[in-house]
């Protein structure tokens, strides 16, 4: 048995994007309960060379929403990265989720040969849809919002791996 290209994508995408706007709700309510300004979860790293809890929300949506429009072969428009607190990156998410929920399965199912072409820093990178969201979009969402999750657990919001997982 095989496994369409949407099915392999756009629920994987909604679990993880649903699961990381859950544990923000739990972020908000740890700050609020422990008298954390957000702010400090918000810049908060697991190293000084990585990226803080808000770029990493950022960048797993720009992964999945890109992911999904280069994969039913749309154009993927910018999006500024202006999020100042946990509620702009919950509404970064549902923005994230309504694009992904409006792609019909049949704009992404045959995309598995599509050339998809990213403009990288250090240049082009070419793939077909298949290696793109195999090699390059799942691990990339995954670990965006691993690395999120885990900015919240070493603060001490109380999230489990069951809280990553989310609904599936």
């Amino acid at each position: 048995m095989t496994i369409s290209m949407y099915s392999a994508a756009v629920p994987m995408m909604k679990t993880l994007l649903g699961a990381l706007s859950a544990n923000l709700d739990k972020a908000a309510a740890f700050a609020e309960a422990k008298k954390v300004d957000p702010a400090v979860l918000l810049g908060s790293r697991l190293a000084p060379d990585m990226f803080a809890l808000t770029r990493q929300v950022q960048i797993a949506c720009d992964m999945a929403r890109g992911g999904a429009l280069r994969l039913a072969g749309r154009e993927v428009p910018s999006m500024p990265d202006t999020e100042a607190s946990i509620a702009d990156l919950k509404a970064r998410i549902a923005t994230t989720l309504a694009v992904i929920e409006g792609i019909p399965a049949a704009e992404i199912d045959g995309s598995e040969d599509r050339e998809v072409v990213l403009k990288m820093r250090a240049g082009e990178m070419s793939f077909t849809g298949q290696r793109y969201l195999i090699g390059f979009v799942i691990p990339n969402l995954t670990f965006h919002c691993a690395t999120a999750y885990n900015i919240l657990r070493h603060n001490g919001v109380e999230i489990g791996k069951r809280d990553f997982l989310g609904s599936f």
